[in-house]
């Protein structure tokens, strides 16, 4: 059995990262078991600290605003990445434009909600929800150079309802993720 270990970063609540560790963690899919084996955060306030506490993983806080550019930070990032060794690195609501220090070191895929290429960037709901005339839905894509835009690995449109609610919409997408999310990283470990 091969022993397959993702490292999750992640800013906020960290309901998707939650999402990841009770589908997957210490879970057999085919021939291989997946393990997260840390997270990071770059917020001390971030609510998803609270969430591992239950799962005994290890998470280690690298603050953006103790380093004085992308680049240091990012530097700082890769060489406690690398410690892991994991043979993926998910971004779970990691709210942070990386530079070239850190894509062109790490492997990592970013969910993002919203049809890429459309509404790439922090309000992707929000657009994607007042511009009725494109596709609604989520992607799961490669961490490059540019913002939400590499290669795409994974979609899934999201039906849209006559007069629905912003939050209806919100917490539809929200579900969609925690499907498409875990189901390729199972995918893209086997």
């Amino acid at each position: 059995m091969a022993l397959k270990k993702i490292l999750i970063l992640f800013s906020g609540e960290g309901n998707n990262m939650l999402h990841i560790i009770t589908n997957l963690h210490k879970k057999e899919f085919g021939s291989s078991r997946i393990e997260v084996v840390a997270a990071i955060t770059n917020k001390k306030e971030a609510e998803g600290i609270e969430k591992l506490r239950p799962y005994s993983i290890v998470c280690h806080l690298i603050e953006n605003s103790a380093y004085s550019s992308r680049e240091e930070f990012d530097r700082a990032l890769v060489e406690r990445i690398g410690y892991y060794k994991p043979d993926l690195v998910v971004l779970a609501g990691f709210m942070r434009i990386l530079t070239p220090v850190f894509t062109q070191n790490i492997k990592a895929i970013n969910l993002h909600p919203s049809i890429l290429p459309h509404f790439k960037g922090s309000k992707a709901i929000e657009q994607s929800y007042a511009d009725k005339s494109k596709p609604a839905g989520i992607s799961v894509h490669w961490v490059s150079d540019e913002l939400d835009g590499g290669d795409v690995i994974s979609q899934q449109e999201l039906h849209r309802i006559e007069a629905e609610s912003f939050d209806s919409f919100k917490n539809r997408i929200h579900l969609l993720e925690y499907e498409l999310l875990s189901k390729t990283i199972v995918d893209l470990l086997q």
